[in-house]
């Protein structure tokens, strides 16, 4: 019964790349400052739906100058940061895809 698991353990353990676990927390990071500023505009699911599309289209430069702000209210800066990405094909493709209206 143990050998089977001892087979396994080396799967376990490449899921633990830490690379991968520092972009993850980045990403959730950087959804608490999105999230807020999205939600100004729109009711909290489309707003949901809508953080998750402009963080799939933000580059991991982009991702981690989002986590910056974190526990402060975004800025200007951060706003505009917001805007561009969520303007971009990928993010308005996901959007209509997820039912979120278009930001204009």
């Amino acid at each position: 019964m143990i050998r089977p698991l001892l087979l396994l353990l080396p799967l376990a353990l490449a899921a633990c790349d830490p690379a991968e676990l520092a972009d993850k927390a980045v990403r959730r990071t950087a959804e608490t400052v999105v999230q807020p500023v999205v939600n100004v505009d729109m009711p909290a699911g489309p707003a949901q739906a809508a953080t998750g599309c402009i963080l799939d289209a933000a580059s991991p430069d982009e991702l981690r100058l989002l986590a910056r702000d974190v526990g402060v209210e975004a800025g200007s800066s951060t706003k505009a940061t917001i805007r561009t990405i969520a303007l971009r094909p990928a993010a308005q493709a996901c959007f209509a895809a997820n039912g979120v209206p278009p930001i204009g």
